[in-house]
């Protein structure tokens, strides 16, 4: 029953991946200022040095760690809904974050959720701040 609970976890947490075209290979992870937040073209696997959503460690316990992650993400009602949506990936307990946010309260709430699950041992902040319109 376990694995059957981890490999439903690693399919929850695949799925952001699996919805992007994967058509786009450009790097893009640096913005620029009037361009709004977007993470269409985020989810390339590329050789960057960029994590991207197949970068998630196969490891019971990073699986665990971006699932409990994500629970407190999408457990948050105050969270808009591309902030529901973020990448998580987890990988020897560095957590990677990606994706736009409407605020920077959201950015930080969403990495102080990270920092609070057990077996973190650093986070990459990369989320970005939509651009209000």
């Amino acid at each position: 029953m376990r694995k059957f609970a981890s490999l439903i976890l690693l399919s929850l947490l695949c799925l952001p991946a699996a919805c992007s075209s994967g058509e786009d290979t450009t790097n893009k992870d640096t913005a620029p200022a009037n361009v709004d937040a977007d993470n269409t073209a985020k989810n390339a696997d590329v050789n960057t040095p960029t994590e991207t959503p197949t970068a998630q460690s196969e490891s019971g316990p990073d699986i665990e760690i971006s699932a409990a992650i994500r629970k407190a993400v999408v457990d948050d009602k105050a969270l808009s809904v591309n902030a529901h949506n973020v990448k998580i990936m987890t990988s020897s307990g560095v957590v990677t974050l990606r994706g736009p946010v409407k605020s920077a309260a959201e950015k930080q709430s969403i990495e102080a959720k990270a920092k609070q699950v057990a077996g973190v041992t650093s986070v990459n902040n990369l989320l970005e701040v939509e651009q209000t319109k």
